[in-house]
């Protein structure tokens, strides 16, 4: 159990991409982290692409970062909505500075784009989102996980396995 005692923030908002949820938070979970899912609305039943829920434990407004030692941002459309919100972003700008690891994956890099973090970062994302990356001063690699410091990156739900070893190598690596 290298995560015991951890305790990782998972964002959700309508259409994630299910996989690219659940599949890290089990991950983490298996390693004994503790995860809690963060919504503009605690309670609220969020539905994935593919129909699978994810009930809000907690509102974005109730997020203190100081609280958690990692931070999720699944795929799917979920992103575009999550990038426009203040505190979403301001999280993840604390995320970064406190350098705890950020996993993202596919479209994911949207957030991380519009929280203005990526400039000079190597990450990797669905190969559609490329140039976003780029553009917000990314280097982008075509692979599977890229690992560049804490942020993790990942480009679909192929690389899942690659994605939750490294998320949770990052996360046992932090003191």
């Amino acid at each position: 159990m290298r995560l015991s005692g951890k305790k990782i923030i998972a964002l959700v908002d309508e259409e994630f991409e299910d996989l690219e949820l659940w599949y890290p938070i089990y991950r983490v979970r298996e390693e004994g982290a503790e995860v809690h899912l963060a919504g503009l609305e605690k309670g609220k039943k969020y539905i994935g692409k593919y129909g699978v829920p994810a009930v809000a434990d907690l509102s974005f407004a109730e997020i203190r970062s100081s609280e958690y030692d990692g931070i999720l941002v699944p795929g799917g459309w979920a992103p575009d909505k999550l990038r426009r919100y203040g505190k979403v972003l301001e999280v993840v700008r604390e995320m970064n500075e406190a350098k705890k690891p950020i996993g993202q994956i596919c479209h994911a890099g949207w957030v991380l784009i519009s929280a203005g973090i990526l400039k000079g970062v190597t990450v990797t994302s669905t190969p559609g989102i490329r140039d976003d990356m780029e553009n917000a001063g990314a280097v982008w690699k075509d692979e599977p996980v890229v690992v560049d410091g804490h942020i993790v990156s990942a480009r679909r739900p192929p690389d899942l396995p690659e994605y939750g070893k490294a998320f949770v190598d990052a996360l046992a690596a932090r003191a």
